[in-house]
């Protein structure tokens, strides 16, 4: 139940995502947990997966739906199924270049693979010394005859590395130019030089590393304009920026959900555990901020979906929020859980593991609150400037009424 005024389709929707990811990608995403025992390892693409999600028809509304709806469908799936969530939320993101910037032959070749769930997609993005400074990036593309470059230098952290089957992949084309000398590149991952490695990370998503060894990339494999790239990755972040906070409030939702009916069961002090004042105060606070961040991301979707001007600031708001709501959440939930909260195949242990990272990539809140205040202070220099020219008005006019000059 949110205040936020979905329509009745919506919420069927909704309701169905979460059947859905219960009844049918669950069990695919647990049969896909890898490293020593299910233990948290070096994960791999879990290909079932990702084909459960194109025969739904999930992947294909990647590219249809609108912001709102792509955050619907992301806080759905989170709550039931934080693999399931991630994997589409991958397709989308390493296949949304493709759909906006594509050539027809470039979309006629890959869309389709995406959306079916045949083909997985990757965004490369950082680098080993380019995360959150994305604009810093040093993989070279050097010219190699007319219309065509060599990448030389490597990605890392990159979703879906090293098994997807194509990249987007940003390299600089213009030394010492900044975001203006970047380039986006559609790099199918059989092209010769390119190689990667998984990383182990605490979250059980495929993460990895890619290497380019003088790898050819021509005229043909461009995504949008030659050294206008940085706008391919800025355009696709802001539409993901916002559902990457639905993405946390879905978790938000589940420990919530699990906490309530916990301290609702849990003998404790001879009554019940959400009859401890200290306990059902801090259940009300968790529930407070997780529909505050829901309805700041769903403010934020409807925006962009709008196409209102201020959707920088609005996305970097709803993320910034929402994963530092969901970090707050999942850990106070653990909290009151007690030990077992933190019990290897828990719910709650789960989620620990996962909210995490959302803190930190596409992103991190510190950027975010950069980005924030950026457009704050943007959209006062308007004001700023007609406040400065008001102030040249009256001290003009204040001389006229001296010199007993009347004013125009």
């Amino acid at each position: 139940m949110t205040a936020f005024s979905l329509n009745p389709e919506q919420i069927t929707r909704c309701d169905r995502l979460r059947e859905q990811a219960a009844e049918r990608l669950r069990p695919l995403a647990e049969k896909g947990v890898t490293g020593a025992e299910g233990l948290p390892g070096a994960a791999r693409v879990n290909r079932p997966l990702v084909a459960a999600l194109g025969e739904l028809g999930l992947l294909e509304d990647l590219f249809t739906s609108g912001a709102l709806d792509l955050c619907l469908m992301r806080e759905s799936l989170a709550r039931v199924c934080t693999e399931a969530e991630t994997a589409l939320a991958l397709q989308g993101l390493g296949g949304h270049p493709v759909h906006a910037y594509g050539t027809p032959a470039q979309r006629g070749r890959w869309l389709p693979a995406v959306g079916a769930g045949r083909a997985v997609a990757a965004f490369a993005l950082s680098e080993p010394g380019a995360g959150s400074d994305a604009a810093a990036l040093a993989l070279s593309a050097a010219p190699d005859g007319p219309s065509a470059w060599r990448l030389t230098g490597e990605k890392s952290w990159i979703s879906n590395a090293p098994e997807a089957d194509f990249y987007t992949v940003f390299a600089r084309t213009s030394p010492d130019a900044g975001a203006r000398g970047v380039t986006a590149f559609l790099v199918p991952a059989d092209r010769a030089g390119l190689t990667g490695a998984p990383l182990a990370m605490l979250s059980p998503h495929p993460i990895g590393t890619l290497s380019f060894d003088g790898v050819r990339v021509g005229a043909d494999d461009v995504l949008g304009e030659v050294d206008r790239g940085f706008r391919v990755a800025m355009t696709t972040l802001n539409r993901f920026r916002p559902s990457v906070g639905a993405f946390a409030v879905g978790m938000a939702q589940a420990a919530l959900d699990a906490t309530l009916a916990h301290t609702a069961a849990r003998d404790a002090f001879g009554g019940k555990l959400k009859d401890l004042q200290a306990v059902s105060h801090q259940v009300a606070e968790m529930a407070t901020r997780t529909e505050a961040a829901r309805l700041l991301v769903y403010a934020a979707a409807a925006a962009y979906d709008r196409g209102e001007p201020d959707i920088a600031g609005r996305a970097a708001m709803a993320k910034l929020f929402a994963t530092e709501t969901a970090q707050f959440v999942v850990d106070t939930a653990v909290q009151l859980h007690g030990a077992r909260g933190l019990l290897h195949g828990h719910l709650l242990e789960h989620l620990y593991r996962e909210v995490r990272a959302p803190r930190i990539y596409e992103g991190a809140s510190e950027v975010q609150r950069t980005v924030i205040a950026k457009e704050l202070y943007k959209a006062q220099e308007p004001s700023a400037a007609r406040a400065k020219e008001l102030h040249q008005e009256n001290h003009e006019n204040q001389e006229n009424l001296e010199k007993g000059t009347p004013s125009a």
